[in-house]
């Protein structure tokens, strides 16, 4: 598999990640912990699956224990502080800082061996972020001080995914179905979190269970296992920057589905998160 070809891959995951909040609206009244355990168990089973259908199934008994263990963290880490920082403080606020993590990963690809960091991929990370940013915080008031916990948990949400996408490159050996081993393990302790601190509220409805099934297949499912291709064999510079297409493609999505109304603040968004990605596609593109 070529680095371009891993590359696109690791794309796919942020197509899929996209759909992640209209999935989401569609499978409210779910708490988010219980939703967590149900995708996750969708997404590991899937993965588990794949491998034993592949005949791979030896190789998760050959992965060893600290990986399982960096992998759930990665996961389940991610996701408990992201919905813990959007509790404590304002989605659109908390929802902004979460999304540093392309830029970070972007930041600390360039301390990865055979790595180089252009002024390139840093000039296109932030236009992408400045992107993200006219998207989320679009029309919000500001940061406030009494949200500075859900701000604070956000920043540990951001440093928690860049991380992981990051060492991801370290650990390249370990085989991509060992995904499904973190995934199982995150939806077990989702599931046991959700009863200490949630209340039992199942998918409302056809199209409440649709979204459910729908979220673990593909944004919490598939997406996880084609971005460990991408992260560990693709260009990790270009995937961290192209990330950004993530709020914008999710953005354009709802205005498609008419939850949400085409704005000035997304076109904007538009140009400057594909010209960051175009940007960041030069400067790597010199690295070849």
């Amino acid at each position: 598999m070529t680095k371009n070809h891993a590359t696109g891959i690791g794309f796919i995951a942020v197509v899929l990640w996209s759909f992640l909040a209209l999935l989401t609206v569609g499978s409210v009244p779910v708490p988010p912990l219980l939703l967590n355990a149900i995708c996750f168990s969708i997404g590991g089973t899937l993965g588990l699956i794949w491998t034993i259908v592949n005949g791979n199934l030896g190789q998760l008994r050959a992965v060893p224990l600290r990986v399982y263990v960096f992998g759930t963290i990665g996961l389940f880490g991610y996701h408990a502080l992201y919905f813990s920082s959007l509790r404590l403080a304002p989605a659109a606020e908390a929802g902004l800082i979460a999304y540093l993590w392309p830029l970070l990963i972007v930041l600390f690809s360039g301390l990865l061996p055979g790595e180089k960091l252009r002024f390139g991929h840093l000039i296109g990370a932030a236009m992408g972020f400045a992107g993200a940013a006219a998207i989320i915080s679009g029309g919000s008031g500001g940061f406030q001080a009494q949200y500075i916990t859900g701000y604070v948990l956000a920043i540990l949400c951001a440093l928690t995914w860049s991380a992981y996408s990051v060492l991801s490159r370290r650990i390249g050996d370990a085989p991509t179905s060992s995904v499904a081993v973190f995934c199982l393990a995150t939806a077990a302790l989702s599931a046991l979190l959700h009863l200490l601190v949630e209340d039992t509220v199942w998918p409302s409805g056809t199209t409440g269970w649709l979204a459910t099934i729908g979220l673990g297949l593909g944004p919490v499912g598939a997406a996880f296992y084609l971005w460990d291709i991408g992260v560990k064999r693709g260009d990790i510079q270009m995937l961290g920057t192209s990330s950004y297409a993530a709020p914008l493609l999710s953005t354009l999505i709802l205005v498609i589905a008419g939850i949400a109304k085409p704005s000035w603040s997304l076109a904007l968004a538009a140009i400057l998160i594909t010209g960051g990605a175009l940007v960041a596609l030069r400067a790597s593109l010199r690295n070849s």
